[in-house]
């Protein structure tokens, strides 16, 4: 039982491993990259189209709060309205 499992693993990771394409991204046929941007010298190729921006991709902000910090009142943060 322990050997089966172990086999299909190993399977299932070969199988997931051997799945990726490591060509270059091109066209289909009949079909031709998107226009030049206004204002850009050349084409983006394809590595270029697939790297989000950064404000697509924001960085993340990973400051540790080292102080504890009271909440400032929020004017908007009213109780729920009674019901007559």
């Amino acid at each position: 039982m322990r050997m089966r499992t172990i086999a299909g693993l190993a399977c299932a990771a070969l199988a997931l491993a051997s799945c990726g394409g490591r060509q270059p991204l091109k066209p289909l046929a009949g079909q031709e990259l998107p226009a030049v941007p206004v204002g850009a010298a050349t084409a983006p190729t394809g590595a270029q189209l697939m790297t989000p921006s950064t404000q697509a991709r924001p960085q993340r902000n990973v400051e540790l709060l080292t102080q504890s910090q009271k909440r400032a009142a929020d004017e908007f943060d009213l109780p729920p309205e009674k019901q007559p």
